[in-house]
C-alpha cells in the first residue's frame, strides 16, 4: 500500500511537472507570436511613416512606371535577338552592349543632373531612348548586320533615364540627417526588386506569347511616358549644384576610394544578374518549358524583395561595411548550388533562397555611398553604382551566353558563383575604404518620431525650386 501511495505521489508530481512544462512551452510560443507580431507592426509603421512624407507619391508613382522597363530591356533584347539569330551568345553580346553603354554613360548623366537639374536630363534622354529601342527592333526583325544591332543596342543603353538614382538623390536631399533615410534606400531597393519580379515575367510573356518584339515595344513606351511624368515633378527635385565663377570644376565621386570599391562590388552583383538572366533562359529551354524563364527569374527577385522589405525596417547596430561583408558571403553561399540543379521543381526554392541576399547587399551599398559622398556628388555616385550593375550584367550575360551555347546552363550558373565569390573577396579586402568619411554626416538607423503622419526631423518634399 505504501509503495502504491508513493508511486501515486510520484505520478502526481510528474503530471504537475508536465503541466508546468506544457504551460511554459505554451507561454514561449505565445511570446514568440507576440514578438513576431510586434516586429511586423514596427516594419509596417516604419514604411508607412516614410510613405506619408509630404509629396512623396508625386514622384514615386511616375518613377515606378519609368523604372519597370529597366528590368525588361536586357531580357527583351536577349529574347528578340535569340529569336532572330538563333544564338544565345549573340543575344547575350548585344544585350551586353546596351548594358555597357548604360554603365559608362549613366554616371555622366548623373553629373549633368547634379549641375543642370533632373528634368533637363530626363526629357531628352527618354525621347532618345524611345527612338533607339525602336531602331533596334526594326534592325533585329529585318535581319540587319550585327554591327547595326550593336549600334542600336548601345544607343538604347546609353539613353536609359537614370530614374532610380534620381529618386534616391531626392530622398537623400530631403531626408538628410533623418533616421528614415536608410528606410528610404531600402524602399528603393525593394522597388527595384519589384521591377525585377514583374519586368522579366512581362518581357517573357510578351515575347513568347504575343510577338518577339512586344517586350521591347512595351519597354520603350513605359520608359518614355513614366520619365516624362517624373520630369514634371520639379518641386520635389534636389537643388542644382551651382558653381561660382572661378571655382574649380567639381571632382568626380570616383575620387573616393570607397566609391571605387563599391563600383567593383556592384559590377559583381550585376554579374550575378547577367549570368542568371541568360542561364535561367537556357535552363527553362533545356527543361522543355521556355515560357517559365521569366517566372524563374522573378523567383530570384521575389526572394530579394522579401528580404529587402524586412532588412530595411530593422534598426541595425552593426556598421554598414560589416553588414555588407555578411550579405555578400550569404550571396556567394546561395549561388553555390545553382550549377547542379536537376529540375525546375528544385530550382524554385533554391532560387528563392539565393535571392534573399541580393537586396540587403544593394541596400547596404547605397547606404554606404550616402555616408561616403558629399551632397553635391550623390546623384553621380548613385548612378555609378547602378551603372556598375549594368556593366556586370553585360559581362555576365556575354560570357554566360558563350558558355551556355557550348556547355549548357550549368556552366552559366558556375559563373554566377564566381561573380558572387569575387564580390565577397573585394569587400573583404577593402573594409577600410568603406568606413564613413569624417566629412560626411553618417546615417543613424533609429526609430523615427512621427507627428500627424510626418517624421518630425524630415524636411518636407514639397519645396519650390
Amino acid at each position: 500500500m505504501d509503495a502504491f501511495e508513493d508511486s501515486s505521489r510520484r505520478t502526481g508530481v510528474s503530471l504537475v511537472r508536465h503541466q508546468v512544462a506544457g504551460s511554459d512551452i505554451h507561454d514561449a510560443h505565445a511570446s514568440e507570436r507576440r514578438t513576431r507580431s510586434r516586429g511586423a507592426v514596427r516594419m509596417i509603421s516604419t514604411y508607412s511613416s516614410l510613405l506619408r512624407t509630404p509629396s512623396a507619391w508625386r514622384f514615386l508613382a511616375p518613377a515606378l512606371v519609368a523604372r519597370l522597363p529597366y528590368a525588361m530591356l536586357g531580357l527583351g533584347i536577349v529574347l528578340l535577338v535569340k529569336h532572330t539569330t538563333g544564338s544565345y551568345g549573340t543575344a547575350g553580346a548585344v544585350s551586353a552592349a546596351a548594358a555597357v553603354a548604360l554603365a559608362f554613360v549613366g554616371p555622366q548623366t548623373g553629373r549633368l543632373a547634379d549641375r543642370f537639374g533632373q528634368a533637363a536630363v530626363v526629357v531628352p534622354g527618354a525621347l532618345l531612348h524611345g527612338a533607339a529601342v525602336s531602331a533596334l527592333i526594326v534592325a533585329a526583325l529585318a535581319n540587319a548586320p550585327l554591327w547595326l544591332l550593336f549600334t542600336t543596342a548601345v544607343l538604347s543603353g546609353a539613353t536609359v533615364p537614370q530614374i532610380g538614382s534620381m529618386v534616391r538623390a531626392r530622398w537623400a536631399a530631403h531626408l538628410e540627417r533623418s533616421p528614415l533615410l536608410p528606410t528610404a534606400f531600402a524602399f528603393e531597393s525593394v522597388t527595384d526588386e519589384f521591377t525585377f519580379v514583374v519586368g522579366p515575367v512581362a518581357a517573357t510573356f510578351l515575347a513568347t506569347g504575343v510577338h518577339p518584339a512586344a517586350g521591347l515595344i512595351v519597354e520603350a513606351a513605359l520608359t518614355v511616358v513614366g520619365s516624362l511624368l517624373f520630369a514634371l515633378q520639379r518641386g520635389t527635385a534636389p537643388r542644382r549644384v551651382v558653381r561660382a565663377v572661378g571655382d574649380a570644376p567639381r571632382a568626380s565621386a570616383l575620387r573616393i576610394g570607397g566609391v571605387r570599391l563599391l563600383v567593383v562590388a556592384f559590377v559583381c552583383i550585376g554579374g550575378v544578374f547577367g549570368t542568371v538572366q541568360v542561364s535561367v533562359t537556357a535552363f527553362a529551354e533545356e527543361a522543355g518549358r521556355p515560357g517559365l524563364a521569366g517566372a524563374l527569374y522573378a523567383v530570384f527577385a521575389g526572394g530579394s524583395l522579401i528580404a529587402g522589405a524586412v532588412y530595411g525596417a530593422i534598426a541595425w547596430r552593426r556598421s554598414a561595411h560589416r553588414r555588407m561583408l555578411v550579405t555578400f558571403a550569404l550571396l556567394a553561399l546561395g549561388t553555390a548550388p545553382l550549377w547542379a540543379i536537376p529540375s525546375v521543381g528544385i530550382m524554385v526554392p533554391v532560387a528563392l533562397l539565393c535571392g534573399l541576399a541580393i537586396a540587403p547587399t544593394l541596400i547596404t551599398g547605397f547606404t554606404l555611398v550616402d555616408t561616403l559622398v558629399p551632397a553635391e556628388a550623390k546623384t553621380e555616385a548613385f548612378t555609378w553604382l547602378t551603372g556598375a550593375i549594368g556593366l556586370g550584367l553585360a559581362l555576365g550575360s556575354t560570357f554566360s551566353g558563350m558558355l551556355t551555347d557550348a556547355h549548357g546552363s550549368g556552366a552559366g550558373f558556375a559563373l554566377t558563383l564566381a561573380a558572387a565569390g569575387i564580390g565577397f573577396l573585394v569587400v573583404l579586402t577593402g573594409q577600410r575604404l568603406l568606413r564613413p568619411s569624417v566629412n560626411v554626416t553618417p546615417i543613424t538607423p533609429l526609430t523615427a518620431t512621427v507627428v500627424d503622419g510626418s517624421p518630425v526631423n524630415a524636411a518636407p518634399l514639397a519645396l519650390d525650386r
